[in-house]
C-alpha cells in the first residue's frame, strides 16, 4: 500500500511539473501576448495545482498530518490564477495592444464598441 501512495504522489508531483514545463515552452512560441497570458494562466493554474496536490497527499501520508495551509493553498491557486489572468488581458485589450495576425475571432471586439470605447 506504501508503495502505492508513493507512485500516486510522484504522479502529480510529475504531471504538474510537466505542465508548467509545457505552459514555458507556450510563453516562448506563442505569438502575441494573450496567447502567452492563456498558456502561463493555465500552466500555473494546473501545475502548481498539481505539486500541491502531491505535497498534500505526501504528508498526509508519510508524516500522518492534515495540512490545512496546503488546502487553502490549493484553494487560493485554483480561485486566483484564472481570474488575475483575464484581468491582464483584459486591460491589455483596452491598452490596445494588438492582436497577432492569426487571431481567428475576436469576441471582446463587439463589447468593447457597444461600450462606447
Amino acid at each position: 500500500m506504501l508503495s502505492l501512495i508513493k507512485i500516486v504522489i510522484s504522479f502529480f508531483l510529475i504531471i504538474g511539473t510537466f505542465i508548467i514545463f509545457s505552459g514555458t515552452l507556450g510563453v516562448l512560441r506563442f505569438p502575441d501576448v494573450y496567447s502567452r497570458l492563456h498558456a502561463a494562466s493555465k500552466a500555473s493554474t494546473l501545475g502548481v495545482s498539481g505539486i500541491l496536490i502531491g505535497s498534500f497527499i505526501y504528508v498526509l501520508a508519510e508524516m500522518n498530518l492534515f495540512s490545512g495551509k496546503l488546502i487553502l493553498g490549493i484553494l487560493f491557486v485554483l480561485m486566483t490564477a484564472p481570474v488575475a489572468g483575464h484581468m491582464i488581458s483584459r486591460a491589455a485589450y483596452r491598452t490596445g495592444v494588438p492582436l497577432s495576425d492569426k487571431t481567428v475571432f475576436n469576441e471582446l471586439e463587439k463589447n468593447h464598441r457597444s461600450n462606447g470605447q
